[in-house]
């Protein structure tokens, strides 16, 4: 049982390792790229930032290249959607998981 329950505290210390990783990497990405410093997670960022549909485009040219796999078609189109940091986390990590 102690097993067990250690397995899947390993496994979400792993989750959330991966996910702070992959936020460091997206606001390091929206720093050099888009001059957007420190966005906040629930922060609307085409409000808040004038973050458009061109960056959005570029944006998931970088989370290819994250990802190390190029996007679908209907994955590209899902993206457009996406309005905050978290959300970004979690399509990339939605992504991450379907190519493991």
């Amino acid at each position: 049982m102690l097993s067990v329950v250690l397995f899947f505290l390993n496994v979400n210390i792993m989750s959330t390792i991966e996910r702070e990783q992959i936020q460091t990497e997206i606001i390091r990405i929206f720093s050099e790229q888009f001059e957007i410093e420190n966005p906040g997670p629930d922060e609307d960022l085409r409000d808040v930032h004038g973050f458009d549909s061109i960056d959005a485009i570029e944006l998931l040219g970088e989370i290819e290249s994250l990802l190390k796999s190029e996007l679908t078609r209907s994955e590209k189109k899902a993206a457009m959607e996406i309005r905050t940091i978290d959300q970004i986390l979690d399509y990339i990590e939605s992504l991450a998981k379907t190519r493991s």
